[in-house]
């Protein structure tokens, strides 16, 4: 018997006779219509702008290829039902009805099976493409999950916003997509469950708020960090200016001028400057989560010799905690999501002249409605424009009448600020997340330059401020030094 022939025979027959049921005839409809839907948007998106929205994604990339696969699945199922029933019964005819290739009818029927079957297999490799990309995209990490709306916002307005978040929290290879995938399965089940969550915590799991920090699974700094940016070719120095605002009636404002010793590695191979200094390989043990109190440090010399500085309170004793090498994290822990202190976050506003400094008082009563509690986001764009006014109306009203739209600016530019850095849902608020650059608003650098860190030899981490940087004005109104630099 001719190989063609045995195929019609003994599969084509067989499926087309057992095909003829309930649940494959269904399997069927679900995976033409899933895949006709899905056709239709990817057509749609060739000649026309995509909707941003994020949960359409999650139905035209994720839920209807889940429905077309499953069409496809309850096709053979329907099959193996059927043939079992009708083996149980005694019922499956000895010849199966024959099939005549040479009625036209049955041959375009044929035809538009093998063609189906194509453009099945073409669905659901680009489903299966278009699925895995558009979980890799921001909008899916920062949008359909409400639970990452600070992290996302914050990385919105962050230098890192051209970046994927999945170069930073997912490492190469199947096995590290793979395990993110699991990882994201736990969160889904988490936020899904969230409703009842509390109603026996034992059984069934809860999403953490606000999200831990710092990220404990993160891909090491030489993948991520450094595949941008060389530590040892940061050699020279950067001009740094903060202004700032102080809370009386006129707003005065004064400026610091850092010139900030970056470093690395210079022309003569030394190391200098701040990432000069950390070049190297350097331990540490963090005595908690944060990684803010820091008791123990350990540095490897260039002669390869070791350096041990421990905090007094240890008195000789190894503490006990979680164990790590220093990289870039370490310092720039907040690179792509930051949040800034009120005060910081009003002082730039005003630096940017997005509120106006030529309104009395507007640091002082900015500040305080900023740093006032709501009970969610949309509580505090109604009340912190409409307490601005209020503050206006009763203390000075020609302010409001005079200056009117400079008034509703800054109302505007506060709920901006408070929106960016304060979502009351996930318990995030003004300080919840410290950065640790710098040392003026959290410990950051003094968690180890504190003087409290010595070897056995009385050595101690250097607390030489020259090191980092020089401070050629502090507080100055019009320094001039940047009258001197030309840029004031």
């Amino acid at each position: 018997m001719p190989l063609l022939e045995k195929f019609r025979e003994n599969w084509v027959r067989p499926a087309l006779f057992f095909g003829n049921n309930p649940l494959s005839l269904a399997g069927g409809a679900i995976t033409s219509a899933s895949g006709a839907t899905m056709i239709g948007y990817w057509l749609l998106e060739l000649f026309a702008r995509p909707n941003a929205n994020p949960y359409l994604g999650i139905i035209f990339f994720l839920i209807l290829p889940a429905l077309f696969i499953l069409g496809l699945a309850l096709i053979p199922v329907g099959v193996y039902r059927r043939r079992r029933k009708l083996m149980k019964a005694g019922e499956i005819p000895a010849e199966f009805p024959k099939i005549d290739l040479n009625d036209r009818v049955f041959r375009h029927g044929l035809d538009i099976v093998f063609i189906a079957t194509i453009v099945n297999l073409l669905v659901v490799a680009t489903a299966s493409y278009r699925g895995a990309s558009y979980m890799d995209s921001p909008q899916f990490c920062g949008q359909s999950c409400h639970v990452m709306h600070p992290e996302y916002t914050a990385y919105q307005i962050s230098a890192h916003s051209h970046v994927p978040c999945v170069e930073c929290h997912i490492g190469s290879g199947a096995s590290s997509y793979f395990e993110a995938k699991i990882n994201g399965t736990r969160q889904l089940i988490e936020v899904s469950f969230h409703p009842v969550a509390h109603l026996s915590r034992k059984f069934i799991p809860d999403y953490p708020r606000p999200i831990p920090s710092p990220v404990t699974s993160l891909r090491p700094a030489r993948y991520i960090c450094e595949s941008c940016h060389t530590p040892t070719r940061f050699d020279g120095d950067k001009l740094l200016v903060i202004s700032e605002f102080a809370d009386d009636e006129g707003n005065t404002e004064t400026q610091t001028v850092v010139a900030l010793h970056l470093g690395g590695v210079n022309a003569l191979s030394q190391y200098v400057g701040i990432h000069g200094m950390h070049l190297g390989h350097i331990e540490y043990i963090a005595a908690d989560s944060t990684r803010t109190t820091i008791p123990w440090v350990q540095r490897t010399n260039p002669d390869g010799s070791q350096s041990t500085y421990a905090a007094s309170a240890l008195k000789g004793a190894m503490p006990k905690g979680e164990r790590r090498v220093m990289d870039c994290i370490d310092c720039h822990n907040r690179a792509a999501h930051t949040f800034v202190t009120a005060e910081e976050a009003i002082n730039q506003a005003m630096t940017a002249g997005s509120i106006s400094p030529d309104l009395p008082w507007v640091h002082k009563e900015g500040l305080v409605l900023l740093k006032a509690s709501y009970a969610s986001q949309e509580e505090a764009s109604e009340k912190i424009p409409a307490g601005l006014e209020a503050f206006y109306r009763a203390t000075n009203p020609a302010v409001l009448a005079g200056k009117a739209a400079l008034v509703r600016t800054a109302g505007a530019e506060l709920v901006t600020l408070y929106s960016q850095n304060v979502f009351p849902y996930m318990n995030v608020t003004w300080g919840t997340h410290p950065n640790n650059i710098g040392h003026m608003n959290y410990p950051g650098c003094f968690r180890c330059h504190d003087g409290d860190h010595v070897t056995k030899d009385g050595a101690s981490i250097t607390q030489d401020c020259s090191a980092c940087h020089n401070l050629l004005a502090v507080e100055e109104a019009k320094p001039k030094v940047l009258g001197d630099l030309g840029i004031q």
